[in-house]
């Protein structure tokens, strides 16, 4: 179930793909983090365990970003958020791979998130023509 978003902000596509992908990588993360946590034989922690937090933040990010290329007048600014959605949607999709090589059963989920990274990417293209 997606969280409702209030009337006042936009109803872009874009914008709610990236809702959807923030809610599914958060509980990705939290599936990630149950089996991630545990120390290591050596007494050391996973050091997989950062990408969980890096793709909730990373996903976070990417709607006050479109609210900020869609809300400014100038050109030149909107192009510098969307220039900031892609680098976003890279390094999102980065740990998404990086994740898929842990040995956790939250892996098979993680395909599921990579392709609504790429829906959003699509989305983006058109997005960005617009701007």
């Amino acid at each position: 179930m997606l969280p409702s978003v209030p009337n006042h902000l936009p109803q872009s596509p874009l914008y709610q793909k990236a809702i959807e992908i923030f809610t599914l990588s958060r509980r990705i993360s939290h599936y990630y983090v149950d089996d991630l946590n545990q120390l290591q034989q050596n007494g050391a922690e996973n050091p997989n365990i950062y990408f969980t937090g890096d793709i909730v933040q990373q996903s976070v990010s990417l709607a006050p970003e479109i609210l900020k290329a869609e809300n400014h007048s100038h050109t030149k600014d909107k192009h510098k958020y969307a220039a900031s959605i892609t680098r976003l949607t890279n390094r999102l999709y980065k740990n998404c791979e990086r994740l898929e090589r842990t040995h956790s059963n939250g892996r098979d989920f993680l395909p599921i998130l990579r392709a609504e990274l790429k829906k959003f990417r699509k989305l983006q293209r058109s997005w960005m023509l617009s701007l």
